[in-house]
């Protein structure tokens, strides 16, 4: 950990925490500061375990809202919807950060154009193209591809597998299931699930569930 560089932290011990924390250690000669100190969770047997991947529970959510010190923090709860509602309960303590977290296999260099906001995760094996833009706290599970000039909104989760073809635009708490496909230039609306193995050929509604192939909206 460097001098300069508060100690990191994970919301979550659930098994995207697990593999958060996994990753960080695997990046922790490229990025020693970034090395997970332990997690936050309001489970309550969490408590009572002595380590979770030999890291401790150090309280509940509550308790590092509340945090005295500065705090990095990654927060690793899989759906758009909780992870946005814990987000809120954080910000507003200003001892805390949120930097946007990559495995090392995840190529990401200037001249590629590419923006990220506060607070992402990229897990091992995700390819980011050329000018593609991330918002605020989103997830890219397992080997996620993403095309050129693709948008991102805050709070979007990519599960493992996920390819999102050129000029996709996802606005913002999107989920999108496993191995699911969105076509070129396909806009998919805020809080729109696209289920798994879906292949999304056309825009999909805000708030709309769709799945199948080609992906329909169901109920």
């Amino acid at each position: 950990m460097s001098a300069s560089s508060p100690p990191l932290v994970i919301v979550g011990h659930g098994g995207l925490g697990r593999e958060v924390a996994t990753m960080l250690r695997h990046g922790a000669g490229h990025a020693p500061h970034l090395v997970p100190t332990g997690f936050y969770d309001d489970d309550a047997d969490a408590a009572s375990r002595a380590l979770i991947l030999g890291l401790p529970w150090c309280g509940t959510i509550a308790q590092l809202a509340a945090h005295p010190t500065p705090l990095a923090v990654a927060v690793a709860v899989g759906a758009p919807v909780a992870r946005r509602a814990i987000v809120e309960r954080l910000t507003g303590n200003a001892r805390l950060s949120f930097p946007t977290l990559r495995h090392p296999s995840v190529a990401n260099a200037d001249f590629q154009g590419n923006t990220f906001l506060e607070g992402s995760l990229f897990t091992e094996q995700c390819i980011l193209t050329t000018n593609v833009r991330v918002g605020r706290f989103v997830l890219l599970n397992l080997g996620c591809t993403v095309g050129h000039d693709c948008i991102i909104g805050d709070f979007c989760s990519l599960m493992p597998r996920v390819n999102l073809g050129g000029g996709v635009v996802l606005e913002a708490g999107v989920f999108i299931g496993t191995g699911a496909t969105v076509l070129p230039g396909v806009r998919i609306g805020a809080g729109a699930i696209v289920g798994a193995g879906a292949v999304v050929t056309r825009d999909v509604a805000p708030d709309t569930t769709v799945v199948g192939v080609p992906a329909r909206p169901v109920g």
